[in-house]
């Protein structure tokens, strides 16, 4: 089924349907934050509305009814990836928050000093930042996987950076910036050859393909609601049992203990160890309604869809004289990052928005990148399944207008 003409999906999402300095919205922002179903938007306006209460230990029906909700939600997302347990499944505020949590409780607590992180060349900031803090306090050693001119990891030059100090790898699962996806399977069993762990960030894989992790064999996965048709304020971290259970928890406070005196505290089981204090409840049971959206619409249906998208849009911009396209990785998700010959990213962002078009321009947290790229930004389109041929022509054709306003 094409979407670029007659796109289903299209009716499921309010926001599309407004026009933005007096034209019609092509919102191309994709991976910054998906839009959301009217579902989702239901259902926490149902929470908020008629369902409010705070939930564990409640005795009341609205309490019973969040936590049966809440706890569902983890249900959901341990089936969607496929995790062993659903006791494996925290919830966290988002992929950031979940890098922390692994830097803090595992990597502070059993690295020790010489051990080796390796990061790809690659990387949003908070899979940078995070490790560098507990590397700075620890005496850790940061190495850094390079990548070719088309945004591909460089497998024979990852491989020689696997030596026995390697402890711990950290990549992501598809790259913000540019769309590659990386071959997690083979990267994974690379490194527990030579015993490291190893942490995926998975914010921008999750809602664009299917994501299995026994299959994977990932030690720890992390995600943002919001980057799969869901709310801000939540996600995920995934870790396998045995290590989860060896991590001393990352915050303390309430629902996630197990007796307190004064003189000692002990603490709850998996998954509240890692769960302090009162949650997002609305936004887990929104989460839990874009799960079932993506189930709905089939993530195989998605990853066609998105895949006709990229494909049309990449064509399409690459016929705009003076374009050029940054990463055409092999394996590639629905990412175009680009720029004009001589015309600065946020001058073009500036502009296609006055024609209705929102895209991304600037370093992405991805400073390292731009280095390489040898760029200070891009501009970004990002693609859903929501997006139309009308939105990538209108995006040319606000390009073209640019240049013109530039010659």
């Amino acid at each position: 089924m094409s979407v670029l003409k007659n796109n289903p999906y299209r009716k499921d999402f309010p926001v599309i349907d407004q026009n933005i300095n007096g034209k019609r919205l092509a919102y191309l922002d994709s991976a910054a934050t998906t839009l959301k179903p009217k579902v989702v938007i239901d259902e926490l306006d149902k929470y908020y509305r008629l369902e409010t209460s705070n939930v564990h230990r409640g005795l009341y029906w609205l309490s019973e009814n969040a936590t049966n909700k809440f706890e569902l939600t983890r249900d959901k997302v341990s089936n969607l990836i496929n995790s062993p347990d659903r006791k494996q499944i925290i919830f966290t505020k988002g992929t950031t928050e979940s890098v922390n949590l692994v830097a803090q409780s595992y990597v502070r607590n059993f690295l020790k000093k010489g051990d080796v992180i390796l990061l790809s060349q690659m990387e949003h900031h908070s899979n940078i930042v995070p490790w560098q803090l507990v590397a700075e306090e620890k005496d850790l050693i940061i190495k850094v996987i390079p990548i070719n001119p088309q945004g591909e990891i460089l497998l024979d030059e990852y491989k020689k950076l696997l030596t026995p100090d390697v402890k711990f790898v950290s990549f992501v699962y598809v790259s913000n910036a540019l769309g590659t996806i990386n071959p997690v399977k083979e990267m994974t069993s690379l490194a527990h050859k030579v015993g490291a762990k190893v942490f995926i960030d998975g914010a921008q894989a999750i809602a664009h393909k299917k994501v299995d992790l026994q299959e994977l064999d990932v030690d720890f996965f992390a995600f943002s609601g919001h980057k799969m048709f869901g709310p801000t304020g939540v996600g995920v971290l995934y870790g396998k049992e045995d290590l989860l259970n060896q991590m001393p928890p990352y915050q303390g406070g309430g629902d996630m203990i197990d007796v307190v005196t004064f003189d000692k505290t002990t603490y709850n089981t998996l998954p509240h160890k890692f769960e302090a204090g009162t949650p997002s409840i609305s936004a887990v049971i929104g989460l839990g309604m874009a799960v079932d959206y993506i189930n709905h619409v089939g993530l195989k249906n998605i990853q066609e869809a998105e895949e006709e998208l990229l494909n049309y849009a990449t064509e399409k911009l690459k016929s705009i004289p003076g374009l050029i396209v940054y990463g055409e990785a092999k394996e590639k998700a629905s990412v175009v990052s680009f720029g004009l010959k001589g015309i600065h990213p946020h001058d073009i962002a500036s502009l296609t928005d006055k024609e209705g078009v929102a895209i991304r321009t600037g370093h992405h947290c991805a400073q390292p990148l731009m280095k390489f790229l040898c760029v200070p930004a891009t501009c970004r389109a990002s693609l859903s399944i929501y997006n139309n041929q009308e939105d990538i022509d209108q995006l040319y054709e606000a390009l073209v207008k640019v240049k013109q306003f530039f010659e």
